[in-house]
């Protein structure tokens, strides 16, 4: 079992930055890769980036390219989310995810195969 808890979300104006982070406790955190979702209000959660357990691969949907950057620190059992040039439509509550299973390719990780949820973080960004 993993424990997920993120922070560093808040407030933020149109173009500008944030860092969510996602501390891990309970089992070792570098056995799992790591997914980070958002869910606007009234719409259904949605993929956002994920990592592998090493750091060495990541994948990102298309929303958050050139945007986004996910990375992590097994040394402090944290994944991060940096967001840059954020948008109005950016806002959402932000959830870091783990899976149970190990799996190869990030980019076949369906949101049902993420066991391990964290509570969310409020992310809004104004126009």
């Amino acid at each position: 079992q993993v424990q997920l808890a993120e922070s560093g979300g808040g407030l933020v104006q149109a173009g500008g930055s944030l860092r969510l982070s996602c501390a891990a406790s309970g089992r070792t955190f570098s056995n799992y890769a790591v997914g980070w979702f958002r869910q606007a209000l009234g719409k259904e959660r949605e993929f956002v980036a994920a990592i592998s357990w090493s750091g060495r691969s990541t994948h990102y949907a298309d929303s958050g390219k050139g945007r986004f950057t996910i990375s992590r620190d097994n040394a402090k059992n944290t994944a991060y989310l940096q967001m840059n040039s954020l948008k109005p439509e950016d806002t959402a509550v932000y959830y870091c995810a783990a899976p149970r299973n190990y799996y190869s390719d990030l980019s076949r990780i369906g949101i049902n195969e993420y066991n391990y949820w964290g509570q969310g973080t409020q992310v809004t960004v104004s126009s």
